[in-house]
């Protein structure tokens, strides 16, 4: 299976941390919100879970990148 990372504007508080653990992945855009870097490779499933777990407002989630599905992080 493979995953991937997509970033709820509306609840990304700019923290941060999902750029500097993952700067291959992820970028401010020019309103500071988290955006995926377009054209990154998908990142291994246990890197996407550990990268959403780690964002301290929850706007990461993590779908399987072949159906759409939501994929429980926790």
């Amino acid at each position: 299976m493979s995953y991937r990372i997509d970033v709820d504007r509306e609840v990304c508080i700019s923290s941060g941390k999902c750029v500097a653990d993952a700067p291959d992945l992820f970028r401010f855009d020019d309103e500071e919100i988290a955006t995926p870097v377009t054209g990154a490779p998908e990142p291994g499933d246990e890197r996407a879970l550990d990268l959403a777990r780690a964002c301290p407002s929850g706007a990461l989630t993590v779908h399987d990148a072949d159906t759409g599905e939501e994929i429980d992080i926790f």
